[in-house]
């Protein structure tokens, strides 16, 4: 591709973004899944390398399945989008704008019980788009639907 067909490409991605997430998709609720797996990922690693107290050994190996299983499902979705000829959020921009997760770093200074009550938090949240994009794929994208319904990472 030259120069300008990269850039009329990425004009009509990101015009095709904003109409997409001004009129939800499955496309564009998955997109915010895939950011919010994205912060998702950063946030576990953070609870995993900060928790504290006599509990912390038992329950690091669990954030580490979870770290695991969430990398595994952001590659996934990706794929599905893809296959749907949607382009998911590939950079920390669009991450920012597009993911729903709140970051903070002090939470690496709380006790154990708070950091599980966040992460808890977290999926609860995601749980809300994951909900929705079902919803629409199943109006409209098969493949996608299938995916999300069937996520074990969704079901822990």
């Amino acid at each position: 591709m030259t120069t300008d067909q990269i850039e009329a490409a990425y004009q009509t991605e990101i015009k095709q973004a904003d109409t997409d997430h001004h009129t939800p998709t499955a496309g564009a609720m998955a997109g915010h899944i895939v950011a919010n797996l994205n912060v998702h990922i950063t946030k576990l690693h953070q609870a995993k390398w900060f928790l504290k107290g006599p509990a912390s050994a038992a329950i690091k190996p669990l954030y580490t399945t979870l770290i695991a299983r969430a990398r595994q499902t952001y590659d996934d979705l990706a794929d599905v989008l893809l296959d749907e000829g949607q382009l998911p959020p590939s950079t920390t921009a669009e991450y920012k704008t597009y993911a729903m997760l709140d970051e903070d770093g002090r939470l690496k200074y709380h006790d154990t019980e708070t950091v599980l009550t966040a992460t808890i938090k977290d999926y609860n949240t995601q749980n809300l788009f994951v909900t929705r994009a079902i919803t629409l794929a199943k109006k409209r994208k098969p493949a996608c639907d299938g995916r999300l319904s069937n996520s074990d990472f969704w079901r822990e």
